[in-house]
């Protein structure tokens, strides 16, 4: 392979300088001859492909017309001994680029050649070949048929030959001998079937080859005394499949969670951790440790893979000389024994990390990690080992791994004293002699003297099962921990340590005027009794954190006194809990605000030597194990001198600060409902029951759950005048002053409301009176409230109506013409309503068809259902617009009670509806008495009016009926001049009596054919009265 990749070319090219028109032609042609001998004697009879590129100065000309050329070129073909496909031209032009690729694919096409030559070359020796004497042979001819069409390019050819090679192989006779020559031989056309599978997109067909690769050679371990050499051989296999499985995923294969490269340079990594076990038990004899020279004239380079230097050649089943034998399996053994497989295994697993992250899967990640930071011990790099195990601790605990955690944390604990970091050190030796650790009684014992002379600014004693000149550093360093004052912080968020704490207070909520109680639960799990420094409550209001410290200032190592634990005394024994009591009294500024403990803190040791604050967030407890209840557990204050129950100790970090109960009757005289838009009177009435005189009382009335000034359709306030003002929110205040002891105080507000609907208001009286507590006077903010549900309704219903002269409906105007608006008031509220006046604004095209408007329901009352009602007369002038609205309607009043007479008036505004105005050319009057008698004469005249400013001709005609007989014209045709009227006189005889229909005019206008009709109709009265003949009185 290094033969071909490296020192024997496929195909040799020569570039020489030569125009087609060189003068001195024969002399350079020669000299370009000469070359191409020189390389051809060389190649020392190699099938090499020779081609000879001429640099020319000048572009070519087409082929056919350069004649001098042609000659010249036979003429150099024949004296270099090629052929005239080897022969190229590159002209030193604009074009260049363009020649380069040309001339890349003709040395491409020779190289081709040349390879597919060999391969024939190659596979024309199989034919001499005998399956029982060279079984060897068949495996090398079909390897090198197959790289030379993988040289070739041709990959599906080659990786059939691959496979052929790969089957050859598999049937060899095996012993342990050859075995590494086999494997090696093996692994290497394995890798190359797997590379092409994976680029022919095959992942599956890569899978499956390497499976049954692994199958069939995972047993063939070889010479006993070398079996690391077979882990180290199958490391190598899963390590290079991972990475042309990782390569095949970076160029577009997609990976699944439960097949990903990750899990072979997983198995990588244990026959590499396998290897170096290995190496411990075979390579661990001194006395027998070969010298470097020793090593290098035993395991030098060889001719072929895979083979033994001192038995190259030999193809016999037993070694011809066993001392020989022996010495070369000491000088391996000698050689395995110096590898640092540390840096081996560290690697893979690093891989296999990234990959188990990118696929999801944390557990594998986090078990590899743990691998890692144990090989990272056993390389000495303590302090990466440490960083890498903290890392991984938490999810182990999180998920109760009390076993891991117990193994992970002693390698912690070990790499923690060989660096002497004393923070890391602290924090797990308090971890491995809590309740959940799973170490014997004797080593908790142990890790707890030793965390007691760590935290007694002493040197702890060294950890079992360590390298003695890593315990001669360590001691160094921890030597240097004693030379000076040590001080940190542990964050218990998360750790399961041997100390566990709870904070509760002892009440929910707690007035402006009692103590604050805060119990604190310590519990220590650890086999001998502790002894604390200071124990600290801390707020989210630090103006708190001094009334809640508590200080021992015996020392680590002080024994118990032996009588009853006084409140100072931090010794705590072994699963006894403590409860210690705080008690404090709220600031006046905190009064609605809520209290909440930000952390809990115990210090261990001292300041001069070493100190340890602990750290738990919130109210302590056990964060990770603690059970979440579906119902709000009660809270209850610990009994004084009872034993404490850890588990009914519950966990209350919070604590709101609510005012001091208000001592005043605070009562609110209405009468509701409120009407829409009226001015509501509300009475505060007020007295102080309180012991003492208050003072910087204040009432307000607003609405409920809703800032000030949110809600624009409620107004409020204390002044009726006010209401004229247009700023005015929905919430008001008032002051005071003070009030003596019984005194007794009223107060009106004002509300109106501008929508209907059901609002809550709240009454509220805000004050100040001076309690005393504990021998000092506090002042106290006290509010007393009450809450007024008031509904809102319509005062009354109001319906507007247009209609003729004849009180009919109507939905649009004439011009000119009289009409007629009527309005219904309709009384909706429960208390009578006192209207004042009603007015009208109309717009400029409306008047009324009188002088001046004259309210109808002035000064009148209006009872619940009753109805008031108003009927104008108005009259529309012609405008251009096609629609107009007639104005507003405008009502004054206010209910009718007792307390409403210093109230102001309401003005309500409704809108008048919009009507369409038609203007009509012509109109049709008629003088109709009250009524007639029958067979009496009823004289009746038709007043025609021309309204435009043109002659009209109008067609007349009068309908016949069985109830009169009439005199006149019946069909008649006239014209009727601008702007004057035309009069048409009738004689109707009533026929009979009773409401009698009249007889129908049709009138019918040449300008505006079939379109009159109907609307004089409406115009004109279409029944009349007709009163019978009275019987004649007897003489």
């Amino acid at each position: 392979m290094h033969k071909h990749l490296q020192e024997v070319p496929a195909v040799v090219v020569v570039f020489f300088d030569l125009d087609w028109d060189e003068p001195l032609w024969k002399e350079r042609q020669m000299e370009c001859s000469t070359r191409v001998e020189i390389v051809r004697n060389s190649l020392q009879g190699r099938n090499t492909k020779i081609a000879v590129v001429l640099i020319q100065k000048n572009a070519p000309l087409p082929p056919g017309e350069d004649l001098m050329a042609a000659e010249r070129a036979v003429s150099l073909c024949s004296t270099c001994d090629i052929s005239a496909k080897s022969l190229y031209v590159l002209p030193h032009t604009d074009h260049l680029i363009g020649y380069t690729m040309r001339l890349e694919n003709a040395f491409y096409e020779q190289a081709q050649a040349y390879y597919h030559q060999e391969a024939r070359k190659v596979k024309s020796h199989k034919d001499f070949l005998n399956k029982t004497t060279h079984q060897l042979l068949f495996v090398r001819h079909q390897f090198k048929s197959a790289f030379f069409n993988e040289l070739k390019q041709d990959s599906n050819t080659a990786i059939k030959h691959y496979k052929q090679a790969y089957g050859y192989i598999l049937d060899l006779r095996m012993h342990d001998t050859n075995m590494l020559e086999i494997k090696t031989v093996a692994g290497f056309i394995n890798y190359k079937i797997c590379r092409l599978s994976f680029q022919h997109n095959a992942p599956l067909d890569a899978i499956a080859q390497f499976r049954k690769h692994i199958d069939f050679f995972k047993s063939k371990t070889g010479i006993p005394e070398l079996s690391f050499e077979h882990s180290a051989w199958m490391s190598k296999q899963f390590h290079v499949f991972g990475d042309l499985f990782d390569e095949a995923i970076k160029l577009g294969l997609t990976a699944i969670q439960t097949q990903h490269p990750g899990f072979y340079f997983q198995q990588a990594a244990n026959h590499a951790i396998f290897r170096k076990q290995l190496c411990q038990g075979l390579c661990m004899q001194p006395e027998e440790m070969k010298s470097a020279n020793e090593i290098e004239e035993f395991l030098g380079k060889t001719e072929f893979y895979g083979q033994r230097k001192w038995r190259q050649e030999q193809q016999s089943i037993e070694p011809s000389d066993l001392h020989k034998e022996r010495e070369g399996i000491l000088a391996l053994q000698t050689k395995e024994r110096q590898l640092d497989h540390s840096l081996l295994i560290i690697p893979l697993l690093s891989s296999a990390v990234t990959q188990f992250r990118k696929y999801k899967s944390p557990r594998m990640k986090r078990f590899l990690m743990v691998q890692m930071g144990e090989e990272y011990y056993h390389a000495k790099d303590h302090v990466k080992a440490l960083i890498l195990l903290n890392k991984v601790m938490w999810d182990y605990r999180a998920e109760r791994w009390w076993k891991l955690l117990t193994s992970i944390l002693g390698t912690s604990l070990k790499c923690a004293y060989l660096t002497a970091k004393v923070q890391e050190y602290v924090s797990n030796c308090m971890e491995l002699i809590g309740r959940y650790s799973q170490c014997s009684e004797n080593e908790k014992i142990r890790i707890q003297m030793n965390l007691v002379r760590v935290m007694s600014h002493t040197v702890p004693e060294a950890e079992p099962d360590l390298d003695q000149s890593c315990v001669e550093k360590a001691s160094a360093l921890w030597a240097e921990f004693r030379s000076h004052p040590t001080s940190f912080t542990l964050e218990m968020h998360g750790l399961i340590p041997f100390i566990e704490t709870k904070a509760c207070f002892v009440h929910e909520t707690v007035s402006a005027d009692n103590k604050i109680i805060v119990e604190v639960c310590l519990r220590v799990g650890c086999p001998f009794p502790v002894r604390l420094s200071k124990l600290l409550v801390l707020f989210t209001n630090q103006k708190y954190n001094p009334h809640c410290v508590l200080t021992d200032g015996r020392g680590i190592s002080a024994k118990s006194d032996g009588g009853v634990d006084s409140p100072s005394d931090l010794y705590l024994k072994p699963n006894e809990p403590r409860v210690f009591s705080f008690s404090f009294i709220p600031f006046s500024e905190d009064v609605g605000e809520q209290l909440e403990i930000s952390s809990l803190a115990v210090e261990m040791g001292n300041e001069s030597g070493c100190s340890a604050m602990l750290r738990w967030t919130g109210g302590g407890g056990e964060t990770i194990l603690q059970p979440v209840g579906p119902a709000k557990p009660i809270i209850r204050p610990t009994p004084s001198g009872q034993p404490v129950d850890w588990a009914a100790f519950i966990v209350n970090p919070v604590v709101k600060i609510i005012p001091r109960k208000a001592l005043l009757e605070v009562k609110v005289e209405h009468e509701p409902p409120c009407l829409l838009n009226e001015v509501y009177i509300l009475t505060i009435h007020v007295e102080n029951k309180e012991s003492a005189d208050i003072h910087n009382v204040k009432f307000s009335l607003g609405l409920q759950d809703l800032e000030e000034g949110q809600d624009a359709t409620t107004q409020v306030s204390a002044d009726v005048s006010s209401f004229e003002e247009a700023t005015l929110s929905s919430h008001c205040k008032t002051d005071v002053g003070s009030l003596k002891k019984g005194q007794k105080i009223s107060k009106c507000f004002y509300v109106k409301c501008l929508h209907v609907a059901s609002r809550v208001f709240v009454a509220q009286v805000n004050y100040d009176v001076g309690v005393r507590v504990d021998d000092q006077t506090l002042i106290c903010s006290c509010k007393a409230e009450e809450v007024i549900s008031l509904p809102t309704v319509r005062p009354f219903d109001v319906s507007i109506k247009l209609e003729s002269l004849k009180f009919e409906t109507i939905e649009a105007v004439h011009a000119d013409d009289p009409f007629l608006l009527t309005t219904d008031i309709v009384c909706s509220s429960p208390w009578p309503i006192e209207m004042k006046n009603s007015s009208l604004h109309l717009s400029e095209f409306i008047h009324t068809a009188g002088d001046k408007f004259e309210s109808q329901i002035a000064e009148v009352q209006l009872n619940k259902s009753d109805c008031g009602a108003e009927c104008i007369c108005l009259v529309a002038s012609s405008c251009v617009q096609p629609s107009v609205s007639l104005g507003t309607y405008t009502l004054e009043w206010k209910r009718k009670t007792a307390n409403s007479e210093s109230l102001p008036y309401v003005s309500t505004t409704l809108p008048l509806p919009t009507v369409n105005i038609e203007y009509i050319p012509i109109t049709v009057q008629v003088a109709l008495p009250a009524f007639g008698r029958v067979k009496t004469l009823l004289p009746l005249c038709y007043s025609v009016r021309n309204r435009t400013p043109y002659v009209q001709e109008v067609q007349i005609s009068m309908e016949s009926t069985d109830n009169f007989m009439f005199s006149g014209n019946k069909q008649t045709q006239f014209r009727v001049l601008p702007s004057q009227e035309y009069k048409l006189h009738y004689n109707f005889f009533p026929l009979v009596a009773g409401q009698v229909t009249l007889p129908r005019l049709h009138l019918d206008m040449m300008r505006y054919p079939s379109t009159m009709d109907e609307i004089i109709s409406k115009m004109l009265p279409t029944h009349i009265f007709i009163r019978p003949i009275g019987k004649i009185q007897p003489v």
